[in-house]
């Protein structure tokens, strides 16, 4: 059986998308609040069957990839069967044995459908999402019915569309270009495909009405849930003290049995509230001596970690960071960016600053810091 560590997802965002209108192509057009390929890109990411995500650009707006940390950014051709294949090509001799590809402008595939694919790959070499046809067909012309269609067997494409990996580099090798999708180069040579349940939601944003749709869909399925988290650590003897994965020099240090991180402790219980499981003391014990001295940036992973095993993407952090000093102002930005690079989010997600207690309480009387922190997790 194969493993995550062997599959590796494709992401197709070289198309220019005009049918949809816009300023820009669909794929980088807002969507609940972030990019259509965001969407698709945090999907295969989070989904424990995948190992790798390879995200297929066009050549000339390959600076987009600096917003999808943990990605590996492709140049695309000019068509879609181009693009595929430089995104299969760059996955060659990485060890990967299967590979779903997926079109960037379907963002609301899920979980239960990559799995099905990945697990339908372990008896097939091809395998992809379908709806049965329902409705009418007709053949029209100038706007009246000229006939209709049998629907019996007809089925609807969907992606991402998953295949051993070998096989499907040497069909897009062997083929001259122009097809559909890939279940037709597949097909092409000799590959057998089988098909798994598809999904209505897992749409294809195509025109300007698409989004509406899929921004309907989205609002009357997505789990939102919100966590607070609050320590507090004295000063003590030292030099320095680590704020949120950052040394800043103090002429005390914070006291506590891991490193004291004020910062990231307020920020770990936090997302451990959003998801009801108790705090970093459940998870770490005090009481426990291998946790004494530890980096507190085990805990943040541990629990980013359970945000994306249970569905969940980390869609905004808020720290306050409560003291007279040292000044947190100058290394803020640091912070963000370092608990961003733990956590796989983007810096932007993440928001550090600083206020005072007006001199009053023990945060005024400069004999600790206070850390108020706030996590917003989604699960589509």
């Amino acid at each position: 059986m194969a493993s995550a560590a062997t599959t590796a997802a494709v992401i197709v965002a070289a198309g220019r998308g005009l049918r949809a209108g816009g300023e820009v192509a669909k794929q980088w057009q807002d969507l609940a609040g972030r990019p259509v390929a965001a969407w698709a890109v945090a999907a295969f990411q989070d989904a424990p069957q995948i190992g790798r995500v390879v995200l297929v650009l066009p050549p000339d707006e390959m600076a987009r990839a600096a917003a999808f940390p943990g990605v590996e950014a492709v140049a695309g051709g000019e068509t879609r069967d181009a693009s595929v294949r430089a995104g299969l090509e760059a996955l060659e001799g990485t060890g990967v044995t299967r590979v779903l590809i997926h079109d960037a402008a379907r963002p609301m595939v899920s979980r239960q459908v990559i799995g099905d694919v990945v697990t339908a790959l372990e008896a097939s070499q091809g395998a992809a999402p379908a709806l049965e046809v329902s409705d009418a067909l007709w053949r029209g012309a100038e706007a009246v019915v000229t006939g209709t269609e049998d629907r019996t067997g007809l089925y609807r494409a969907q992606t991402p569309q998953g295949f051993d990996f070998a096989a499907i580099l040497a069909a897009h090798r062997a083929h001259l270009g122009g097809a559909a999708d890939d279940v037709e180069v597949a097909r092409a040579a000799g590959i057998k495909v089988v098909m798994v349940p598809g999904e209505e939601r897992n749409l294809k944003l195509t025109r300007p009405g698409d989004f509406a749709r899929a921004e309907a869909l989205m609002g009357a399925a997505m789990d939102i849930r919100t966590g607070n988290g609050f320590d507090v650590h004295a000063f003590g003897p030292g030099d320095r003290v680590v704020l949120c994965g950052v040394a800043v020099p103090h002429d005390r240090g914070l006291q506590g049995h891991s490193d004291a991180d004020v910062g990231m402790h307020a920020v770990t219980d936090a997302l451990y509230g959003a998801l009801a499981e108790g705090d970093i003391g459940r998870h770490f014990p005090p009481s426990d001596p291998q946790w004494r001295g530890a980096d507190s940036a085990v805990f943040l992973r541990h629990a980013a970690a359970r945000c994306a095993e249970r569905g969940y993407r980390i869609a905004n952090l808020d720290l306050t960071l409560i003291c007279e000093h040292p000044k947190v102002g100058p290394h803020a930005a640091e912070m963000a960016a370092k608990m961003a690079d733990h956590l796989g989010i983007a810096p932007d997600r993440v928001s550090v600053k600083a206020t005072t207690s007006e001199r009053l309480g023990f945060t005024g009387r400069e004999e600790g810091i206070a850390a108020l922190a706030t996590a917003t997790l989604i699960r589509p």
